[in-house]
């Protein structure tokens, strides 16, 4: 057997318009290549559900190999992959330039596609990933108002289930009666102070997250911003990043979004503004994902260098001596869990670098995947499984005795608050970062 490649991991454009990349017959070459590769090094196996189901049933068949296994069932191990990116990142020794050249996650994204364009798509899935058309029925103040309220109740909760897959136990995220785009305030009159590594004023891409259901924290950041006399904007007529839809493999649809999105975001870049959105998914999406979709598109790889995310923005405005450090409050012991999708940004961990520049603060750090991952967490067919990949993450946190739980991905921190909730009754405050900043600052 080679050895693993001692190289910096590298990503291969995303071949996703060539007839070759939905042949069913070459995508079943290619996945047998990978699982016996897999196969011979389990390495992988404790990150989430799509590796032991493939190991079991490798192990199922009569010789324990992988061309034991039916093709039918490599659907399986796709299903179970909620595109991370982890083992990517920090376990596989075999990802490119590596001659085997291995990629498990978007191998699993053509995958998806595949079974997008043969029609597989559930129509839970399809209303889960269209968040633009979701949100903006679901804020018209009376409809808000109903679907809040029916959404607590066991019969809708009940009716979810069987109608879109969704599970009747997983939390789900209120919806804001107005938008963050319609109460967030225009930002200070200051001029731009530019560092020497951080371009002095910031446009903001809200995401839908924050735009629909939660715009406390795009308030948030906004309040860091003035607070710190950074100017921004806000991107107007935003639409979803696409990951909702790359989760699907709906590709034709994440390209869609990315027509609507990349020319406003290219011209503020132009206009020399970081763009910075509250989401890690949102961020990786135009850092990686689109860039690796549209490798020509010289707008698409602009907005690329020009996205960050808000803690790299600001512990990079510290390093330039521009960050006030003014704080008025301690915030005890925060429990702080880095999402998948912010770690394999591979910008280390700068959430945790700024709360520790908050005096009486103590940080218990979580690497680990909290299991919610989109929209698997809260779907019938996944959300025992992702239950059981979070608990370890619940289980720490809770022996840990924080004042709060805080995850840059507000879902996963509501995913970790149920799971602490269900496993040991009662679960300390939840509290994104941007929110833990703000407080810590007194503002």
């Amino acid at each position: 057997m080679q050895e693993g490649n001692l190289e910096a991991p590298t990503r291969h454009p995303l071949d996703w318009v060539s007839e070759s990349f939905y042949d069913q017959h070459s995508l079943n070459v290619e996945l047998e290549r990978v699982f016996d590769i897999c196969h011979g090094c389990r390495r992988c196996v404790s990150l989430c559900q799509a590796f032991p189901t493939l190991f079991d049933l490798i192990d199922a068949t009569e010789d324990g190999e992988v061309h034991g296994v039916a093709k039918k069932d490599y659907d399986a191990v796709v299903d179970q992959c909620y595109l991370c990116d982890i083992c990517y990142v920090t376990k596989c020794p075999y990802v490119p330039p590596h001659p085997w050249n291995v990629d498990f996650p978007h191998l699993m994204l053509r995958a998806k596609a595949v079974q997008f364009k043969a029609g597989q798509a559930s129509l839970g899935d399809a209303v889960l990933s269209d968040t633009d058309r979701l949100g903006h029925f679901a804020g018209i103040p009376i409809v808000t108002q109903a679907v809040n309220a029916l959404n607590h109740t066991k019969p809708v909760r009940r009716l979810l289930e069987s109608m879109l897959g969704v599970d009747r136990r997983a939390w789900l995220p209120d919806f804001a009666r107005r938008k963050f785009l319609s109460v967030a305030p225009k930002g200070p009159s200051s001029a731009p102070r530019p560092g020497a590594s951080t371009p002095g004023k910031v446009a903001v891409y809200a995401t839908c997250y924050v735009n629909f259901n939660e715009p406390g924290i795009g308030l948030d950041l906004l309040a860091l911003l003035d607070h710190n006399d950074i100017p921004y904007v806000l991107v107007d007529k935003a639409a979803c990043c696409g990951m909702p839809f790359f989760e699907q493999g709906n590709l034709d649809a994440v390209a869609g979004k990315k027509e609507e999105n990349i020319p406003r975001l290219a011209a503020l870049a132009r206009e020399g503004y970081a763009i910075l959105a509250p989401i890690p998914s949102c961020t990786l999406m135009y850092k990686q994902e689109l860039p690796l979709m549209f490798p020509l598109d010289a707008n698409t790889q602009l907005v690329k260098d020009s996205m960050w995310d808000p803690f790299e923005y600001l512990m990079a405005r510290h390093r330039d001596g521009l960050l006030k450090t003014d704080f008025a409050k301690p915030l005890g012991t925060v429990a702080y869990q880095v999402p998948c999708h912010l770690r394999v940004q591979k910008i280390g961990k700068k959430t945790a670098e700024v709360l520790q520049l908050v005096p009486g603060t103590t940080l218990k750090v979580s690497e680990r995947c909290s299991g919610h991952a989109g929209t698997y967490g809260v779907k019938k067919a996944f959300h025992d499984a992702a239950m059981k990949v979070g608990k370890p993450v619940f289980k720490a946190i809770a022996e840990a005795q924080p004042d709060y739980i805080s995850s840059d991905c507000q879902l996963a921190g509501h995913h970790i608050e149920q799971g602490i909730g269900l496993a040991f009754d009662a679960a300390p405050e939840l509290a994104h970062p941007l929110t833990l900043l703000r407080r810590a600052y007194g503002i």
